[in-house]
């Protein structure tokens, strides 16, 4: 098994599936069978899943999908890898692929933005009439985006539609782009646009996963790293001049290595050094680092009397810093 190569895909397709339920059951029982592992959604509006195995594992999966009529044309984006990239096979059934949490839901074949491809997007970036929109959320920007791509001011992916009613004076007039990691949260995304009365709307085909495969862009204009979800984190986009623009939560210093915040009801993942997790004991603040169930804290063999004591340390180095 070492010296095994594996794959991880990264896929979606809007399209009807009468029975999610019925189609969930078949669907994880074929994937325990040849030994993928990853996390797929179901709903009555498509599927969408990443998941990782041996190059024969993935085929095996790829040959089952391309055989359901539904899938035949469904393209697989692929990544080389060390080993498997999940730990787990979850595959679930949502109401929807994507939440924009919509009072009338709609599909993206019905209404969507049009297609950019890495050339045609690369192009948008550099017109001065463009607003380019990232449709992800705040801790996916903050490790990497493209230049000049504005950052909502929202937490989670529902939250979009309504800062764009917030900020329709930013929008008007202008051609609006946006992307996302792989293409399924803009195709939704753009298609509310569209419906909004945006005239001008575009989305990056295949995200910026495909954008960054592209022989001829080679990742230009994009900063930092791609946020991933899986065991990766992260991965490398831009091939020609990438700068990195994550910073360090405790420092401000550059950083691409996150962690999860060690307050298991907080959980936030935060940007840190090896060191800065260390000093700050994996935790994004003072009551995170004092909370009696710190995972951080119980895994180093401390006890909430040590983390206190650290804590006020800390306080008092910080304060006379």
């Amino acid at each position: 098994m070492e010296n095994q190569k594996y794959q991880v895909l990264l896929y979606y397709k809007y399209v009807n599936i009468e029975d999610p339920e019925a189609y969930m059951q078949e669907h994880l029982a074929f994937c325990k069978s040849i030994g993928v592992l990853g996390r797929i959604l179901i709903a009555k509006e498509g599927i969408n899943g990443t998941l990782s195995g041996t190059v024969e594992q993935t085929q095996a999966y790829m040959d089952y999908m391309h055989a359901d009529p539904r899938f035949a044309d469904l393209f697989f984006k692929i990544d080389e890898s060390d080993g498997h990239a999940f730990r787990k096979m979850h595959v679930r059934v949502k109401p929807e692929l994507v939440n924009l949490s919509l009072e009338e839901d709609f599909s993206p074949t019905e209404v969507t933005g049009k297609y950019l491809t890495p050339e045609e997007w690369l192009e948008a970036l550099k017109d001065p009439n463009t607003v380019v929109l990232d449709a992800r959320n705040d801790y996916e920007y903050d490790l990497g985006h493209f230049r000049g791509a504005i950052k909502p001011d929202i937490r989670a992916f529902r939250e979009l539609p309504g800062w764009v009613k917030k900020n329709k004076e930013l929008l008007a007039g202008k051609r609006i782009i946006t992307y996302c990691t792989g293409g399924v949260r803009c195709e939704k995304f753009s298609g509310w646009l569209v419906k909004e009365g945006f005239e001008d709307v575009g989305q990056l085909h295949g995200g910026i996963h495909t954008y960054g495969r592209d022989q001829l862009t080679q990742g230009q204009l994009w900063d930092g790293k791609m946020y991933v979800f899986d065991e990766r984190i992260a991965v490398e986009i831009n091939k020609v001049d990438k700068q990195v623009v994550g910073r360090d939560h405790f420092t401000g210093e550059p950083c691409e290595r996150y962690i999860n915040c060690g307050n298991p009801e907080c959980n936030k993942q935060i940007l840190a050094s090896e060191a800065s997790e260390e000093k700050f004991m994996g935790s994004c603040c003072d009551e995170c680092r004092t909370h009696p169930r710190n995972r951080w804290v119980i895994s180093h063999g401390f006890s909430m009397e040590d983390a206190r004591r650290r804590n006020e340390e800390l306080k008092l180095a910080t304060a006379k810093a």
